[in-house]
């Protein structure tokens, strides 16, 4: 009896609707271990993986998107035509300038897919503004250090109207960027200066040109029901000044940075400094920062095999005119997947106007994209709310 007592099992483990045994020699025994046992660390770390994995999955999320076929044509169209046009008459060296000019397209886009006019021509005069205040900084020879202080001023601008007119796209990224791209090319008199301007302007037109036909289009015309952009009620004032100054300070400490830094395109910095500032919350803020660094990393690659291409002239305008399509049909539904036509769309359309080596073209943008990134989630983690309110 003692020796049956001895062999009883340690006890039940339910299987099922039936109560079987487990003793410690078999290979279906476990000891239970209680949670309060565990202990910090182990919990800690398993909060840590917990998060790994959920930024993972929010890192390849993709997000449905309607309408944005129509949105990628005229935007290459808008892109194509200007580029077609100076390459015609040799003046390649002023793509730059037709290229944010062009961008007025990518604004206003309603979901099925057509173009607000009216709120593009908004963003016409801004994009026009932009280029016309980089070529100002870029008559000087004092350029370098102007265009910092300059763009910082610029981000906190256009940061204010985008949330006080609801941009979409939000944010300062568009004319950030065309003040520090034209700002870096000197422009040695008023005359070029204004070269430089009208050919934005020139743009700008075509892009409302283009949304206004497109919109008169018998298809159109024929749709049941046009789905109206939807505007929110701005945020309070508060907000406002908050986003302004965040995105000025991003600016101005990314591109000091930056011109202190061997690199020669601080406006790189600049912009992806600003980029977590399109989020809402914190959390989108730091998720697109991530999106801007992963696919610049995997933009380099693709833009390294473009340039390493003997393409010529038209062949370089087709390709920019390819992956412009390709940013807008990604881009509201994968920021880090738009980033592999981004980068190389830029570095295409750089190298068409002002050739450099291609080897410290790409350092320069890998590594002023992860400084501006760093400089931008450090300023959204530092001026979150909850530690604005404490």
């Amino acid at each position: 009896t003692g020796a049956r007592a001895r062999a009883r099992p340690p006890g039940p483990v339910a299987q099922g609707s039936s109560t079987v045994t487990a003793s410690r020699g078999d290979a279906s025994y476990r000891p239970r271990v209680p949670a309060a046992s565990r202990s910090t660390t182990d919990q800690a770390a398993d909060r840590a993986a917990d998060r790994v994995v959920r930024g993972l999955r929010a890192l390849a999320r993709w997000t449905p998107q309607t309408g944005t076929g129509p949105a990628a044509v005229r935007a290459g169209v808008t892109v194509a035509v200007p580029l077609v046009l100076l390459a015609l008459v040799g003046r390649v060296d002023l793509a730059l300038y037709a290229t944010f000019g062009a961008f007025t397209a990518v604004y206003g886009r309603r979901p099925d897919g057509s173009a607000d006019v009216r709120v593009q021509a908004r963003h016409a005069v801004v994009m026009v503004a932009s280029v016309a205040t980089g070529c100002a900084v870029a008559l000087s020879d004092h350029r370098a250090l102007l265009a910092v202080p300059v763009a910082a001023a610029c981000a906190a601008g256009a940061a204010a109207l985008s949330e006080r007119q609801q941009w979409r796209p939000p944010g300062p990224l568009f004319p950030v960027f065309a003040v520090g791209a034209c700002s870096a090319v000197a422009r040695p008199d008023l005359a070029q200066a204004a070269a430089s301007v009208g050919v934005a302007v020139g743009a700008a037109a075509l892009a409302l040109v283009v949304s206004a036909v497109s919109g008169a289009l018998p298809a159109r015309r024929a749709a049941p029901a046009r789905a109206a952009m939807t505007h929110a009620a701005p945020p309070p004032a508060s907000r406002q000044r908050v986003q302004a100054v965040r995105c000025g300070v991003a600016v101005l400490v990314a591109g000091a940075l930056a011109t202190a830094a061997p690199g020669q395109h601080p406006y790189w910095a600049m912009v992806a400094a600003v980029v977590p500032m399109a989020a809402a919350t914190l959390g989108g803020q730091l998720l697109r920062a991530a999106h801007r660094v992963v696919g610049t990393l995997g933009g380099l690659v693709l833009a390294g095999a473009l340039l390493a291409l003997p393409l010529g002239t038209w062949a370089t305008v087709a390709v920019a005119v390819a992956l412009q399509v390709a940013a807008e049909l990604l881009v509201t539904r994968h920021y880090g997947a738009a980033m592999l036509a981004i980068t190389p769309l830029a570095l295409l359309v750089g190298q068409l106007a002002h050739p450099v080596p291609v080897g410290a073209l790409l350092a320069d943008r890998g590594l002023e994209t992860l400084l501006g990134v760093l400089v931008g989630a450090a300023v959204v983690v530092l001026t979150r709310p909850g530690r604005r309110a404490r």
